[in-house]
C-alpha cells in the first residue's frame, strides 16, 4: 500500500470520519490506520474479502467527495505551510522574542 495514499486517506478520516456510518469508519480505519489486510477484516466482521474491498472502496470515493466539497484537509496543510514559514521568518528576524516564538507554537498545536 502506498505511504501516501495511505496518509492522505488517514487524513480524510481524521477530519470526516464523524460523517461515516460506524461500519464505514470500522473498515477504513483498520485497512489504513492499523494496516490490516482485506482477509483479517472480512474474518473479524464475517463477510467477504470483496464486501469488506467494495466498502473500503466506496467508503474512499466518500471521504474524497466531502474533501473537494469542504477543503479541510486542504486547508489544513495551507494553514500549517503558512505557520511553518512564520516560524522561519520569526526564528532568522526575532531569535530572542521568547513571546512571539509560544505565540505562533500556541497557533499551530491549536490547528492540530
Amino acid at each position: 500500500m502506498e505511504l501516501e495514499k495511505t496518509t492522505h486517506m488517514n487524513m480524510l478520516v481524521e477530519f470526516y470520519g464523524c460523517l461515516l456510518t460506524p461500519k464505514q469508519l470500522g473498515y477504513i480505519e483498520l485497512y489504513y490506520a492499523d494496516d490490516y489486510s482485506l482477509g483479517e477484516i472480512a474474518e473479524d466482521f464475517a463477510v467477504s474479502r470483496q464486501a469488506v474491498y467494495d466498502n473500503i472502496r466506496r467508503t474512499g470515493k466518500i471521504l474524497e467527495k466531502y474533501e473537494s466539497q469542504l477543503h479541510l484537509v486542504a486547508d489544513f496543510y495551507h494553514r500549517q505551510a503558512i505557520y511553518d514559514q512564520l516560524e522561519k521568518y520569526i526564528d532568522n528576524v526575532y531569535p530572542n522574542d521568547v513571546t512571539l516564538q509560544n505565540t505562533i507554537k500556541a497557533l499551530q498545536d491549536s490547528n492540530k
